[in-house]
């Protein structure tokens, strides 16, 4: 068991690298927009971004999914053929949705909730996301093929190209929010242009009608999933904008940004996992690996929350040596919903963990209906919260629906695949966590810097204490081949 936690161990840390790379270099954008563009400014960029998350969904048709799975077991058709019928059944969708809302652009916008003056924005979005969508299976062939490295270089060239032409375009041309989409679009471009070679090297133009509708009868279904799974991501910007204001979504998109951290931790566990669970599935002790992997996940992801809810003041009030600090002082309003949006991403985290059940089981039906409760729950909160507690509310709402799904996709794939995980270590530590979070916020304004290191040492030597984990177990994980 040991050596399968290290094989994933290791795949994560190589992925988890080039994810923190690639993330912290994004990052620094954040305080260059939020010292230069106005709270509106950076809410418009929030929006459109919103509604491109949602519509990345319609351009992929779930074939990424579909892919991962046939790819890796070969069921029916050949190698190229499983790289080739998902590749270009998203090229011909790809290019005949990015036609349409090039087009109709004065249209979008006004459905983006976006002035009819920068309906240009909506024309570099249409070919953004074609860019972006035709190289999803190439990029899943490299997970697949357990090429972390080449995929983390793809990766970092990518995020490097965006950020050096942002600071282009905005420190010296000085474009305005115009910049932000330029960079995208250059930057997804190159992208699509490093793939080229590996997008010949596994294409074929056979046709393998067998595969094609084994391929789209297990894709389907992650449509409805995956519009569900980004509507309860990122439609609150959306709703916010219509209830409240352009501003109000530029503070909430900016703090937002602030659980970097959480996200990062949880998206490189991902790219890990999916690929993880589907090829140690058939292994004797496989639910006792993957059940020690969410105690240990669980571990890690508390220890970020409470580092991060404690010293977020500190990190964006933090002056840079440049004007201004990492936060700019006109965000400063929306550091108390930090906390909440961290929670969410750990949340979404246990998430994706539980989902091994269900790829194994073939039991994808199931997923429109647990993402689609959940944000169907998180529409019609927005509307009940955001009115009376305005970006709390909407940060709560995010928070909520991936606690619906956690519960939702646990109920379904403890039927179909049981994992005796260790609950009442699992217990203990969001106890912990409770209790050490709930002292800091009883200390209040005398949750001074050393105070709130000496919470964070206490909350890390209780997991031991309590034998939540023992230091045998962290090592021998940690110290992989």
């Amino acid at each position: 068991m040991l050596d399968k936690l290290k094989s994933l161990s290791k795949d994560t840390m190589i992925y988890g690298t080039s994810t923190i790379i690639g993330r912290f270099l994004n990052f620094l954008l954040v305080p260059i927009y939020t010292n230069i563009f106005l709270p509106g400014e950076f809410g418009i960029i929030a929006n459109i971004y919103a509604y491109i998350a949602i519509l990345n969904v319609f351009f992929t048709i779930g074939l990424e999914s579909g892919f991962f799975k046939f790819a890796s077991t070969l069921e029916a058709g050949s190698k190229k053929e499983n790289f080739s019928h998902p590749f270009f059944g998203i090229l011909f969708n790809s290019l005949v949705l990015s036609s349409i809302l090039f087009l109709f652009s004065s249209d979008f916008a006004y459905l983006f909730q976006i002035d009819a003056s920068r309906n240009v924005l909506i024309k570099y979005t249409a070919i953004i996301l074609f860019f972006d969508a035709i190289v999803v299976v190439p990029f899943a062939n490299l997970r697949l093929q357990r090429k972390p490295k080449l995929f983390a270089v793809i990766k970092i060239s990518n995020i490097a190209v965006n950020v050096i032409c942002n600071l282009i375009f905005l420190m010296i041309f000085r474009f305005g929010i115009e910049s932000v989409f330029y960079s995208n679009l250059i930057s997804s471009i190159f992208t699509f242009l490093l793939l080229i070679p590996i997008i010949f090297k596994n294409i074929t133009f056979t046709f393998n009608k067998q595969l094609f509708k084994e391929l789209l009868r297990f894709s389907l279904p992650y449509i409805p999933a995956g519009i569900s799974s980004n509507i309860i991501q990122v439609i609150n910007r959306p709703i916010l904008t219509a209830l409240t204001n352009e501003s109000t979504v530029g503070i909430f998109q900016a703090n937002y940004k602030l659980g970097i951290l959480m996200m990062l931790f949880v998206s490189m566990f991902e790219f890990a996992w999916r690929p993880f669970f589907l090829q140690n599935a058939k292994e004797t002790n496989a639910k006792e690996i993957f059940s020690k992997v969410m105690t240990l996940f669980i571990i890690v992801a508390s220890f970020i929350f409470l580092t991060l809810s404690l010293f977020i003041d500190n990190i964006a009030q933090y002056k840079l040596p440049f004007k201004g600090y990492l936060i700019g002082k006109a965000y400063w309003g929306g550091l108390f919903i930090v906390p909440i949006i961290l929670l969410s991403y750990f949340f979404y985290g246990i998430y994706i963990n539980l989902m091994a059940g269900i790829y194994i089981e073939k039991k994808t039906k199931y997923l429109p209906f647990i993402t689609g409760i959940a944000a169907a729950i998180n529409v019609l909160l927005n509307f009940i919260l955001i009115p009376k507690m305005g970006m709390m509310g909407c940060a709560l709402t995010t928070l909520f629906s991936y606690i619906a799904m956690v519960i939702g996709i646990y109920l379904v794939s403890q039927k179909y695949y049981f994992i005796k995980y260790e609950i009442s270590k699992i217990i203990s530590i969001f106890i912990l966590l409770a209790v050490f979070y709930g002292a800091y916020i009883m200390l209040g304004v005398y949750a001074f810097w050393y105070i709130k290191l000496m919470i964070l040492v206490c909350f890390t030597v209780s997991i031991f204490i309590f034998r939540v984990i023992d230091i045998k177990s962290v090592k021998a994980v940690i110290k992989f081949k």
